[in-house]
């Protein structure tokens, strides 16, 4: 089974978080045993940024790394098992507000397509780039 990483590379729609995961040296850290629980916001989420906000990302590594740690969770969560909680903590180390009571929502972002199984974890596809605070 691929790993996150690679089914985000290889899967249409992920071209802006694979660069920006590339351009935070996350790679090795997502490719590694895991298990990790990955709200992955798409192209389409990443569009929804203020215009110059990634290329002002890539340029701050520390901040980027920051945000995308913020898409990250220790452990295997299915949807189900996030239905049971109302929040978690990033590997950033802040807590996501999860609210499963009315569809999927993470935070600020609904979950468009949920347990995405790889390798070492699982992804779910997020329709915004959620935020810290």
């Amino acid at each position: 089974m691929p790993d996150i990483v690679d089914i985000a590379v290889n899967t249409e729609g992920f071209e802006t978080l694979v660069t920006a995961v590339k351009a935070a040296n996350l790679v090795d850290a997502l490719k590694g045993e895991g298990p990790f629980t990955v709200f992955a916001p798409n192209d389409a989420a990443f569009a929804k940024l203020p215009p110059g906000t990634i290329q002002t990302l890539v340029q701050n590594v520390p901040q980027l790394a920051r945000i995308l740690t913020y898409h990250v969770v220790a452990g295997k969560l299915m949807k189900a098992d996030l239905a049971k909680v109302n929040s978690v903590i990033s590997l950033e180390g802040s807590p996501i507000s999860i609210d499963c009571s009315d569809g999927f929502e993470v935070k600020n972002a609904t979950v468009i397509a949920a347990d995405v199984e790889a390798d070492n974890g699982v992804i779910h596809v997020i329709d915004n780039v959620i935020l810290m605070g």
